[in-house]
């Protein structure tokens, strides 16, 4: 149903893909999660701790669709610490790989000068692809 694409002669991307080829499917948009809980409370206003909840959101709003971390096809970030993200590009691939396990979607990250829920210092918009239901 999803396929990575990579241009031959490409070099592998590292923790993203260049792009995702869908077959067929319902298609899932998860507007643009921060990292507070269910109670639009933040705990932390430290980049990893917010990223890991931010993702857990994505993942939980794809949940009522009946999606898992496999199918989301695409994630933008949008981050206002540069810094801070290089400075926690470790813990954030450990929690990426706790949430999604290998799956490696197309992503961008943008850097903007601030988000609209402070604290937030990061936001995650998701695609993901479901398979058809069934009739």
């Amino acid at each position: 149903m999803m396929r990575n694409l990579l241009p031959e002669g490409w070099a592998l991307p590292v923790g993203y893909a260049n792009g995702i080829e869908v077959s067929a499917g319902r298609i899932v948009f998860i507007a643009g999660q921060v990292g507070w809980d269910a109670q639009q409370q933040f705990h932390s206003e430290a980049i990893a701790p917010q990223f890991d909840q931010a993702l857990a959101n994505v993942l939980e709003v794809l949940a009522v669709a009946g999606g898992t971390p496999r199918d989301i096809c695409r994630i933008t970030a949008f981050c206002c610490d540069r810094d801070g993200y290089l400075a926690a590009r470790r813990e954030l691939g450990s929690i990426w790989r706790r949430r999604m396990g290998a799956h490696y979607p197309a992503m961008s990250m943008i850097f903007v000068a601030d988000l609209l829920d402070h604290p937030a210092k990061i936001e995650l918009e998701a695609t993901a692809v479901l398979p058809a239901a069934a009739a």
